[in-house]
């Protein structure tokens, strides 16, 4: 019962993360995203009861409502004494996709107590025309806002703004 409950709050992740991108859009919240079902595939999957930790891999996808998010591989640790998903990790080819939003990165780590999600080893969000790429770009659900930042060896974060391209790929 314990696993079925760590691999349905997996997508909720990428419902998450796009809720973020989209900011208002008029349609689901995060949270009426989270109650709509899901679709988890991977050609493997691995439970282990003894640490708590479910482990997808091998072109991982999960998908719920418009929502979906792909990688190589997704962790998920489970807090027996918060009694939820503690911490969500994706790695390899990590990708958040969802109506013309995309968020790209190597890696991606949701932090459920926190509710803050870290894209890093290169991320870029991309929505229509409009980009932002930096190493690390970190999610705020709380706050309704993110911080996109460069590397540590001066990396600079790039953005290319279409302000036509903004207005045609607003939320409805």
């Amino acid at each position: 019962m314990r696993i079925l409950r760590i691999i349905a709050v997996l997508p909720l992740v990428a419902a998450l993360a796009c809720a973020a991108m989209a900011q208002e859009r008029g349609k689901e919240s995060a949270r009426e995203m989270g109650s709509l079902p899901i679709d988890v595939a991977a050609d493997r999957v691995n439970a282990d009861s003894v640490r708590n930790i479910v482990t997808f891999e091998g072109s991982v996808v999960a998908k719920q409502g418009d929502v979906t998010l792909y990688a190589d591989r997704i962790e998920a640790f489970y807090s027996r004494e918060a009694g939820a998903i503690n911490r969500i990790e994706a790695e390899g080819n990590v990708r958040f996709a969802q109506e013309g939003r995309e968020a790209r990165s190597r890696r991606a780590t949701f932090h459920n107590l926190e509710q803050q999600i870290v894209l890093s080893g290169g991320a870029t969000l991309r929505q229509g025309e409009n980009t932002v790429q930096g190493e690390t770009l970190t999610i705020f659900l709380r706050e309704n806002r993110s911080v996109v930042t460069g590397g540590k060896e001066g990396g600079r974060v790039k953005a290319v703004i279409n302000p036509k391209g903004m207005l045609e790929t607003q939320p409805k």
